[in-house]
């Protein structure tokens, strides 16, 4: 069992490297910035850079990965990365800062989609859900841990920079020396919103206002944090526990929504975050205790929401369109990431650092609001015809790929037989692929 599992362990050794220097310097970019003194509005068009960056990797990434192969363009993203990490260390400027970050989406996109692809080609129907399962533990344990590092160095020095550098450079060698065998042809991306919307409403504009409160917190957390005055290890897990709360209330409250009107969990997991905020805007605590409970309990929920609304979105798909309505969910949360970062700024500047509560609190009740009046224009989904729900990998580090190494992805082969690859527009596999082993 343990030997037909050794490439993908290969291959999830490099993913872990990969997440934990993505998760580093994305948090060590604002708290440098923070130091140094750079405008809110510029750190939080870090985060609108690096969604723009990562929304235009899934879109162009696998024209280049089809022309040079998936182990030499793995290779260039993963050096790039490294490249800008250590760049960003060596020149403190926030327009140049801005650039690089948009870079690194680009490339970290363009990694990710190779990692899931070749991931994918390994997984057989029997064990898909466990390799679905083992990347979600991988990327959620990655991403806590490269944060988590930020507290044990110095923000103020070019060290943490270095060492994610380093990390990025490591994600090269499991992969470089993998014997797995080359993935197909990565999938054109497209985004169909005419069809999205009829789907669900409430899944097209959720993702949509779960992108832009996931993408201020994420990006201006760490400032928020700054500003307020906790240390930089308190700052580290703050952010980590939003992630690990929420990874670890998915599934309880999946079930939860399996045995109801999926739309009424949506509601009540987007108002009581809203409800959180709200009050962490009013009180402005400063209490580093009271701001990782508060903190802890809005993640537990806000970062279920993702889940929830895909499931409900494919709760009215058909089981063929699975691919095709996630990978699109996927691409309208990274539209949504732009916008958040630049509205929570505005919203600081203007006010305090607590009012990116406000910012995530708007995108929250607007989102309860909005599936309250869809509630009262559409029946509900009979409980027998719901899908069973199933937790998503982190939406920071997933790309339309990720949508084929889902278990629900083998409905289109094993029903079907039809690869799942088809499920998306296909580039034509005559096109000259690199060999087929690598060593």
């Amino acid at each position: 069992m343990f030997a037909s599992f050794r490439p993908i362990f290969s291959l999830l050794r490099g993913t872990a490297f990969l997440l934990a220097g993505s998760g580093l310097h994305g948090l060590l970019l604002p708290l440098r910035g923070q130091e140094e003194g750079f405008s809110t509005t510029s750190l939080g068009l870090l985060g609108t850079a690096w969604a723009a960056g990562f929304i235009a990797g899934c879109w162009f990434a696998p024209r280049l990965v089809r022309k040079v192969g998936h182990v030499r363009s793995f290779g260039a993203f993963t050096a790039a990365a490294a490249i800008i990490a250590l760049l960003s260390g060596l020149l403190i400027d926030p327009l140049f800062w801005i650039v690089l970050r948009a870079a690194t989406g680009f490339m970290m996109a363009g990694a990710f989609m190779v990692i899931e692809s070749w991931l994918n080609e390994k997984s057989t129907n029997e064990n898909r859900g466990t390799v679905f399962g083992l990347y979600m533990m991988v990327t959620y344990a990655a991403i806590t841990a490269g944060q988590l590092a930020v507290g044990f160095g110095d923000v103020s020095t070019q060290s943490l920079f270095m060492v994610a550098g380093i990390l990025f450079c490591f994600s090269l060698i499991p992969t470089a020396i993998s014997s797995a065998a080359t993935p197909q042809p990565l999938a054109e991306v497209s985004l169909d919103l005419k069809g999205l919307y009829t789907t669900s409403p409430v899944a097209f504009a959720g993702c949509i206002l779960i992108g832009m409160a996931n993408g201020a917190w994420g990006t201006l957390g760490p400032v928020y944090g700054a500003e307020i005055g906790i240390t930089t290890a308190q700052i580290a897990v703050m952010m980590s526990l939003v992630v690990v709360t929420g990874a670890a209330l998915q599934l309880p409250i999946g079930r939860v929504s399996d045995r109801t009107d999926r739309r009424h969990v949506v509601i009540g997991a987007s108002a009581i975050p809203a409800v959180i905020g709200l009050a962490i805007f009013m009180i402005a605590p400063r209490s580093a205790t009271i701001i990782l409970v508060l903190t802890a309990a809005y993640g537990a929920l806000a970062y279920t929401l993702y889940s929830l609304v895909v499931a409900h979105a494919n709760d009215h798909a058909s089981a063929e369109d699975f691919v095709k309505i996630s990978g699109g969910l996927l691409l309208l949360y990274g539209f949504g990431t732009m916008v958040g970062p630049m509205l929570a700024a505005a919203l600081m500047e203007r006010m305090r650092p607590e009012s990116i509560f406000l910012a995530t609190a708007i995108a929250h009740l607007g989102l309860a609001g909005y599936t309250l009046y869809r509630i009262s224009q559409r029946a509900a989904v009979p409980e027998e015809a719901k899908e069973a729900f199933k937790t998503m990998p982190s939406e920071r580090a997933a790309t339309p790929q990720a949508t084929l190494l889902d278990p629900r992805a083998d409905i289109v082969d094993t029903e079907d037989g039809v690869d799942p690859m088809e499920a998306v527009d296909v580039a034509d596999p005559s096109a000259p692929q690199e060999d087929t082993t690598m060593s």
